[in-house]
């Protein structure tokens, strides 16, 4: 070994994953490594090049890596000494979605994947390390100090959306080409040609034994290997690779790349002793990747109908599916689905702008209600307001005329999109919840000082919000009127926290669900009405108490009061958690019955999981004795 290439292993054998290779392994590694020299500013690769054969290290200097969204560049992060990049090649085949440029002059280590991928798929602990970083894009440094050998992907951005994107199952081809070991290799070749596909899996008693590619009849037939009346065994990969129906995106790839092929073979128990229902090929992998939430989200950017925002939005319905059927945290799904629902409004308020023209004044459309609390899991009515700046008194009716037509194309698209006008009208395009800053200001005066006069138009969801549209500082003046009001009000909060002990209690005397006892719901548990509304009511009057701003999630919401309020931290903590737990369980009977969710069939239930719901109703008790003894519960009782 030269002494460059002595000199590389010596660097590496510092830095993660290739501490986990002998110095023998390097040494061979290294000396097939090229040295790059960039000048500063110099690109090594930019978006949307085609991907090079290599993945790279930083030897010394730093490396950015950028990104170009609505026409700006971004930085998604810096790479120093140690740090591994361009990963892109080893999981994808589609172009890069990030630039790589020399902040300073550095000098790069070009890593050959062919040459790496031996070591790779041999090697369980590297072959985690590169998965894992690539699928959810996680920092992973030395140690717990330094912050060399951290793994940035280029993936995707280094959010969120990356574990979704690489937890949702696959689609691909369920009625694949199947033959016989003792059909002739000309035959088949010909009934791949006939049927447009790249493979056929041979099948003994409709168990694969092995796959004939294009590329093997590229390199054993086409270059007279065998001969074309040679039978098809004679030529196919075996064993084959076998997966489960329901294998996600990283699995897949991870696969792909341990056994170094480019198709896996879908069986009904994930074995080769099992009946073959499907091929998964590098090109469905491409697809799924153009499924991700950030993809979503710029198809949404673009879109110019409701029915373009509805395909969209029934996509992250599978999402959603896919996610909780791989026990991905509700509350991470929650996150990423508000991000998608929030950009389906703001799409439906700008395509109303294009229709009418400019507006004639700042405003600021707001969801409120679940979509305010980054809670929409599942396709529920929909809770607006508009609030617009002041304006003269001779413009105000024309003002106001032109936000409720623009608040009425709004809820009408999205009424097309799937959401529901809200049944009690807490929408825009209602002339009550279109009004001036002046008007809001005054309203929430009126029902934050007077709330027994003013309770019959006063609903809590008002208090949750989050701006889609507009100037946020008209959110911010109303968020200042809300905690102004809040200081040292104690009929407001008696008002709100009767409000918040109002339900119906979810359990009977003996424990037992409390369930409808007539209309169309009959026999079933009221998971929203009795169970989360008293979590969400709760978390509300606490916050507002606690003077907290900024937090409109429930589940946030209660880990805040748990760091604020210590000496009741427990049962904030179980109130969280409690929350989570119910929103996955109203989460999974929406999408079973393409519905809210709000009604559980206890019936189709296992005892498991009644006794994990019932579990989940155990803090609320603690919830409301919290409440009682913290307000002054007597006016409105």
């Amino acid at each position: 070994m030269n002494t460059v290439a002595e000199h590389i292993a010596d660097f590496l054998k510092e830095y993660k994953p290739f501490d986990n290779l002998t110095f023998q392994e390097l040494s061979d590694i290294a000396t097939n490594i090229r040295v790059i020299n960039l000048e500063k500013h110099a690109v090594l690769f930019q978006n949307n090049d085609p991907l090079h054969d290599s993945f790279y290290v930083v030897a010394s200097g730093v490396i950015n890596l950028t990104t170009i969204a609505d026409a700006e560049e971004t930085i998604i992060n810096k790479c120093h000494e140690g740090d591994i990049f361009g990963l892109r090649p080893f999981f994808a085949k589609n172009n890069y979605m990030m630039t790589a440029k020399a902040r300073e002059e550095s000098i790069i280590y070009a890593i050959p994947i062919a040459v790496f991928r031996p070591f790779v798929a041999n090697n369980s602990d590297v072959l985690n390390f590169l998965l894992e970083s690539f699928a959810v894009n996680s920092r992973h440094t030395k140690d717990s100090v330094s912050s060399n050998g951290k793994l940035v992907s280029d993936a995707d951005y280094i959010d969120q959306q990356s574990e979704m994107q690489y937890i949702q199952s696959l689609n691909y081809n369920n009625s694949p080409l199947t033959t016989q070991a003792s059909h002739i290799v000309k035959d088949v070749a010909i009934l791949m040609t006939e049927s447009m596909v790249d493979n056929i899996i041979i099948c003994e008693k409709n168990h694969p034994i092995g796959i004939v590619t294009n590329a093997d009849l590229s390199s054993k037939i086409a270059t007279g290997r065998y001969p074309i009346t040679e039978t098809i065994d004679k030529i196919m990969s075996s064993p084959v690779v076998t997966v489960l129906e329901n294998v996600s995106l990283a699995e897949a790839q991870l696969l792909m790349l341990k056994h170094n092929v480019t198709h896996l073979c879908v069986t009904k128990d994930g074995t080769s002793k099992s009946v073959v229902k499907g091929i998964i090929s590098e090109h469905d992998l491409i697809v799924a990747q153009a499924s991700n939430p950030g993809v979503l989200i710029k198809e949404i950017k673009r879109s110019q109908l409701p029915k373009d925002l509805k395909q969209i939005r029934d996509r992250l319905s599978d999402l959603i599916q896919n996610s909780i059927q791989k026990n991905i945290p509700i509350s991470h799904v929650s996150n990423i689905a508000s991000e998608i629902n929030l950009a389906i409004i703001k799409r439906a308020v700008e395509l109303s702008i294009l229709d009418l023209g400019s507006p004639p004044a700042r405003f600021a459309w707001l969801s409120i209600g679940s979509q305010g609390r980054k809670e929409q899991l599942l396709l529920t009515d929909q809770d607006s307001i508009l609030i617009f700046e002041d304006v003269t008194p001779e413009k105000y009716r024309e003002v106001k005329d032109y936000f409720l037509r623009l608040a009425k194309r709004t809820t009408s698209i999205l009424e097309k999109v799937g959401y529901e006008y809200c049944p009690n009208g807490h929408m825009g395009s209602n002339m009550l919840w279109c009004k001036s800053l002046s008007d809001w200001t005054k309203q929430y005066n009126s029902w934050m000082n007077t709330p027994g006069e003013n309770s019959n138009d006063l609903s809590s969801i008002f208090f949750d919000y989050e701006i889609v549209f507009g100037e946020p500082k008209i959110e911010e003046a109303i968020e200042n009127v809300i905690f102004k009001n809040a200081v040292n009000n104690t009929l407001f909060f008696d008002f709100l926290g009767n409000d918040a002990l109002k339900r119906n209690s979810p359990l009977s005397f003996f424990k037992k669900f409390i369930v409808e006892e007539e209309g169309p719901h009959k026999g079933k548990f009221d998971i929203k009405t009795r169970a989360l509304m008293p979590l969400i009511d709760g978390a509300r009057l606490l916050i507002l108490n606690a003077n907290i701003k900024g937090i409109q999630n429930t589940y946030l919401r209660f880990k805040q009061l748990a760091i604020t309020d210590s000496k009741n931290a427990e049962i904030y903590l179980s109130c969280a958690e409690a929350f989570l737990t119910l929103s996955k369980f109203r989460t999974v009977e929406g999408l079973k019955n393409d519905d809210s969710g709000q009604y559980i069939n206890l019936r189709e239930m296992s005892k498991t999981d009644k006794e994990k719901l019932k579990n989940a109703l155990a803090p609320m008790k603690d919830l409301e004795e919290l409440i009682k003894s913290k307000f002054q519960l007597t006016q409105f009782s």
